[in-house]
């Protein structure tokens, strides 16, 4: 079903300092499916396709707009499509996202399940502890202390693949594309992504220099990653982790990515539209030479106008003698 309590909804939070820079409107469209029993025991294949808009006329698109597409699978089923048609004909101003995004998974449990609900009588709703008291549970949704008192909870991914089509120009690996320039945006709106004792929108990635355990063992955070990722320096007090190779990240967990093609370099002066001459290296000599000359001139004809003008030059040891007569 079409999980319609999202969009439009006004959120605010109890626990909010700040409800005018807080508390925001949902502009999301979100889906529900049911799941069963299969699917907390078993692995499972989850899929979705993403069609960027297209909405230039060009030439190698026959002069035709497309808006996208959103469709997820489960299992190879098909289970649900976002059209881009559907949103450009609601005249809201919503269409298919074509902002560089990146993947993430989590079990992203909620004190709610994510359905806003009001608050029940005689429950103060201002602290959610599913190991409390009456005045910590009431706020919860119905069993959702149960299924977390059950059982410690595994979410367990066993791949992500992602594919692209390398004939698509549309589609490009990147966080500042030329088609969305965020860098520049956030650049030009900093105050849009930085807390009040924020000195800049984001953070240098950390390589290293987490606290570690040298006597801890296996691939975790307290040993850097295992022997193949970081080194829990014991050395240093406490002692910290260094990244190897290829990793990074405060404890090493994380694998060094880049980008093959920079999309949005750095500016320079020739951003502006100013491009210097074009200067072959005999050129360049000759310059050098001039330059030479005029720095070295005024030394030259300072010396010869002191001798025209009958100075002489004194010795050191000559001009002690004479102070000292």
């Amino acid at each position: 079903s079409l999980n319609i309590a999202f969009y439009g909804t006004y959120n605010h939070f109890l626990d909010d300092t700040d409800p005018a820079g807080q508390d925001y409107w949902s502009d999301a469209i979100s889906f529900n499916r049911q799941l069963n029993e299969s699917h907390f025991g078993q692995f499972h294949r989850y899929r979705l396709e993403w069609e960027l808009p297209d909405l230039e006329e060009r030439e190698d698109n026959n002069f035709t707009k497309t808006y996208g597409y959103l469709r997820w699978f489960l299992d190879d089923e098909f289970v649900m499509e976002v059209d881009g048609v559907g949103l450009n004909s609601s005249g809201t101003g919503s269409e298919i996202s074509s902002e560089p995004m990146y993947i993430l998974l989590n079990t992203a449990i909620s004190s709610q399940w994510g359905f806003p609900q009001k608050c029940p009588s005689m429950c103060p709703c201002k602290k959610y502890n599913c190991y409390g008291g009456f005045q910590e549970t009431c706020g919860f949704s119905e069993g959702f202390c149960d299924l977390l008192k059950e059982a410690p909870a595994d979410y367990k991914i066993n791949y992500v693949r992602v594919y692209q089509d390398p004939n698509d120009p549309k589609q490009k690996v990147g966080c500042s594309t030329p088609e969305r320039p965020t860098r520049k945006f956030i650049e030009a709106h900093q105050h849009k992504y930085k807390l009040a004792t924020d000195a800049k929108p984001l953070k240098p990635i950390q390589n290293g220099g987490a606290p570690c355990d040298p006597k801890a063992n296996g691939t975790l955070p307290q040993t850097c990653g295992g022997e193949t990722r970081g080194i829990c320096q014991q050395s240093h007090s406490p002692p910290t982790c260094r990244c190897l190779d290829g990793w990074t990240g405060p404890h090493c967990m994380n694998p060094r990515g880049f980008d093959d093609i920079v999309w949005d370099p750095p500016e320079s002066i020739e951003d502006l539209g100013f491009h210097g001459p074009m200067l072959h290296w005999p050129v360049v000599v000759l310059i050098g030479g001039l330059l030479g000359m005029l720095f070295v001139a005024p030394f030259v004809l300072r010396r010869r106008r002191r001798f025209f003008m009958g100075y002489k030059q004194v010795r050191s040891e000559d001009y002690e003698r004479r102070v000292a007569a």
